[in-house]
């Protein structure tokens, strides 16, 4: 995805390199002393204009309200859609972000619409859908361009990218929530890559959202993300400003619903590790859905895992939950885990590496882990030399549920 080529570079110094560490371990450890966002103005919902020239089958094209940029107002584009059902019926519905080189995806809103929920998908980078991927026509009254928007830094943090961006998900969200069509109590939000590190924060600022499914996406970019050169260039104190009012462990620690983390082991631009981070800052309940190199992009990648469709339903429209994680631990080289589920876990499987070094670069495997469902329980035996592992439990939709990954040795990184 566009803006996410990997890094392989080192910091240019070990100075720089302790300041953005302690810049991004700071973010994570308390409260920003005040929100950058205006919650009050941002939960009104914004004024919506026609979008002529923009025809998609199921859905419809609309502008709304964002916040001023360079002193000008400025317009966002979406896709909105809702399923075909009686007059007065009540939808749930989803918030749609999209990720690095995307736009609003009309596809995506019709993925949600088919499964009987109302959607919409914001594009955040002042764009609109022409043109192609990574190249989308810009729009004359859209708010800044991304991504993540490093060579801005310096500037107040209501010019910055993010700040719009985030901005333009929580508006979309009280777009949505004011259509009568729309149940405003069963709305979620799922974002992917960039998408997903726009969710994290999204999850801290807006508590109405009932639910958020960062894909890839997560925070403490300051440490081990594909953007490391990226901070090197800034220089301590502009990178650790960034962080410092960006890095979504910043705003991981206020959210209070549930979160379904969905990535893979070899994520080019979040790894393990950092995500590891994340996922322990917030105050509700988590699920983790890790696979083995799951690829990185939108259409069938990002947006269409089984998971997050049954985690919004466990949550939105009373379907039945993913297998929830109880306990796990390590008895010599016996690992388990502890679960309770509302439907059967046929099968289960030891994930591990036996590499040391980045996250990106080890390369994982997987073997049969045994199932006792009568005391929900599955064990596996560690092979030789494991440095990494972790355990995954598939139900009867092929849904996997994760455990957190543990360290054989502290030095196994």
């Amino acid at each position: 995805m566009k803006n996410m080529k990997r890094t392989r570079k080192p910091f240019r110094s070990a100075a720089l390199a302790l300041a953005l560490l302690t810049a991004c371990g700071m973010a994570g450890a308390a409260d920003p002393p005040a929100m950058p966002w205006n919650l009050d103005m941002l939960s009104q919902a914004p004024k919506e204009y026609p979008a002529p020239g923009f025809d998609e089958k199921g859905v419809r094209a609309l502008f709304y309200d964002g916040l001023p940029f360079n002193g000008k107002p400025t317009r966002v584009f979406a896709w909105y859609g809702v399923p075909e059902g009686k007059e007065g019926a009540k939808y749930p519905a989803m918030v749609l972000v999209h990720g690095g080189g995307g736009t609003a995806f009309a596809e995506w809103v019709r993925l949600w619409t088919g499964r009987g929920y109302a959607a919409i998908a914001m594009d955040t980078c002042g764009c609109v859908p022409k043109g192609k991927y990574s190249d989308w026509e810009r729009h004359p009254d859209g708010g800044p361009a991304g991504w993540g928007d490093f060579e801005h830094a310096a500037a107040a943090p209501e010019e910055q990218w993010s700040y719009h961006a985030v901005a333009d998900v929580v508006l979309a969200h009280s777009l949505i929530r004011s259509y009568p069509e729309v149940d405003a109590g069963r709305i979620g939000v799922t974002g992917i890559s960039w998408g997903g590190y726009l969710t994290c924060i999204t999850a801290g600022v807006d508590p109405r959202f009932q639910l958020a499914v960062p894909v890839y996406g997560c925070g403490f970019l300051g440490e081990d993300s594909a953007w490391l050169d990226a901070f090197a260039g800034m220089g301590p104190e502009k990178a650790g400003r960034w962080l410092g009012l960006w890095d979504p462990s910043v705003y991981l620690g206020r959210a209070r619903m549930p979160l379904l983390w969905v990535t893979g082991t070899n994520d080019f631009a979040y790894p393990m590790g950092s995500l590891q981070k994340s996922y322990r800052l917030p105050q509700g309940p988590r699920t983790l859905c890790v696979r083995i190199r799951m690829p990185h992009g939108h259409g069938g990648a990002g947006e269409n895992p089984e998971e997050i469709r049954v985690f919004a339903e466990s949550l939105l429209n009373k379907g039945k939950p993913l297998p929830k994680i109880t306990g796990q631990g390590r008895d010599g080289e016996t690992v388990w885990a502890t679960y309770t589920a509302e439907v059967s876990v046929p099968r289960a499987e030891l994930t591990y590496t036996r590499a040391v070094g980045k996250w990106q670069d080890r390369l994982w495997e997987s073997v049969p882990a045994t199932v006792d469902a009568a005391a929900g329980r599955v064990t596996a035996t560690l092979p030789e030399g494991t440095t990494v592992y972790y355990l995954n439990l598939f139900d009867d939709r092929d849904c996997a549920v994760s455990t957190e990954h543990e360290e054989t040795a502290p030095d196994s990184r």
